[in-house]
Order: C-alpha cells, then sequence, then structure tokens
C-alpha cells in the first residue's frame, strides 16, 4: 500500500521486449538502496515487483495488461517517473490509499501558473467512467501523486500544484495529450460496490452520497 507521497524522481533507462512482457529498468539513486529483489514499488502510481535490483537502479517487469492500461506506453529512454515505497506499517500515513492500481490513463491539457501566486492548476481530461469517482475537495491519484480536487467540470479536472510538488515530481515532463496514470479513490469504490447489493428500492445511492461528499 502507498500514500501517494512522491520520495523519488527516478530516470527510465530501457524498456526491453523479451517477448510477451516488456523489462522496464530505472534508475533511482535513492530508493533502489532501499528495495530488495521481489519487493513492490509504485511507479508513476503503478505498483510493479522489482525483479533485478542493483545500489542505484532496479528493473520490474510490465505485464500485457500493464502496459495497455497505464501510460508506461510514453516512456522513452531518459523520461522521469515518480517513485513510492510501500508504506511502512510504523510509518506517518500522509497523503490519502493509493493501492497502485491504475483504473486508466487520463489526458493531460496544461499546467498553468495561477496569477500573482507561485501555484499552478494541472488540468487533466479523464474517461468518463471514473468521473463518478471524482468529486470536489476529494482524492484522486495522478501519476501516484495524491492531488486533492480543486474543480470538476464534466470529464475536465483541476488540481492545484504547488511549487515542491512541481518540483518533487514528473509532472514538469508532460505535454498535451500526454496519458497520465489515474487511480480513483478505493473508499468511493467500496461504497459503491456495498450499494449495488443493496436494495433496489433504497433510497441511498451511490449518487446521493456523491452529491453529498459522503
Amino acid at each position: 500500500m502507498f500514500t501517494g507521497i512522491i520520495e523519488e524522481v527516478g530516470h527510465a533507462t530501457d524498456i526491453v521486449d523479451t517477448g510477451g512482457t516488456r523489462r522496464l529498468s530505472v534508475s533511482a539513486t535513492k530508493s533502489a538502496k532501499q528495495l530488495k529483489r521481489g519487493g513492490s514499488i509504485a511507479v508513476s502510481g503503478v505498483c510493479l515487483t522489482a525483479v533485478e535490483v542493483t545500489p542505484e537502479s532496479f528493473r520490474a517487469d510490465l505485464a500485457e495488461e500493464t502496459w495497455n492500461r497505464t501510460s508506461f506506453s510514453r516512456i522513452k529512454p531518459g523520461a522521469l517517473v515518480n517513485l513510492e515505497l510501500p508504506i511502512r506499517a510504523d510509518g506517518r500515513f500522509d497523503g490519502h490509499i493509493v493501492q497502485g492500481h491504475v483504473d486508466g490513463t487520463g489526458t493531460f491539457i496544461s499546467l498553468d501558473r495561477i496569477r500573482q501566486s507561485d501555484d499552478y492548476w494541472l488540468r487533466i481530461e479523464i474517461p468518463p467512467e471514473l468521473a463518478r469517482y471524482v468529486i470536489f475537495k476529494g482524492s484522486l491519484s495522478i501519476e501516484g501523486i495524491s492531488l486533492t480536487i480543486a474543480r470538476v467540470d464534466g470529464t475536465q479536472v483541476t488540481t492545484a500544484i504547488i511549487p515542491h510538488t512541481l518540483e518533487m515530481t514528473n509532472l514538469k515532463s508532460f505535454k498535451r495529450g500526454d496519458p497520465m496514470n489515474l487511480e480513483a479513490d478505493l473508499i468511493a469504490k467500496y461504497v459503491e460496490r456495498m450499494l449495488q447489493g443493496s436494495s433496489a428500492n433504497s433510497s441511498i445511492t451511490f449518487e446521493r452520497l456523491v452529491s453529498q461528499g459522503f
């Protein structure tokens, strides 16, 4: 389990097709020192298993499902990737619950500086099927970053980005039209699932809870 607090920005050094499975190599001078072979690490919001580890890098295999569902298809050698190791049982819980199970990809629209401020507005287009889980002031994992929704206009979502987040993540590397990994709030998905099993005549609906900010 992760929290969406990025610990390091690594560099993808290579993606090799091994015949049905792709192997991603990442340079990570900080995270690799704490990673063991077989351990988990979130790479731009995707939970991967390290199959090879050196003091300054690691390699992980990408299944076809991972390749098709995530933004990894845009990664080229030198691309920036957000890295987070799993939360320790005795660690401080910041951010929100992030599993590293990407629900789909959104599309980067813009990252514009807010007038008379050092902060930025990040705007993305999200898939219609994920829009039901996104609410004003709710949480959304974007490229593995725990972000708070500032505005929702249909399937266009806006979040505020502070200078620290911009400096410590890969957001500065995106261009208009690039795919971005998205993971909806786990709690919202569980609530929806439980309500689906309730009586069809119940007055409590998922949409009603969302509108009230449950």
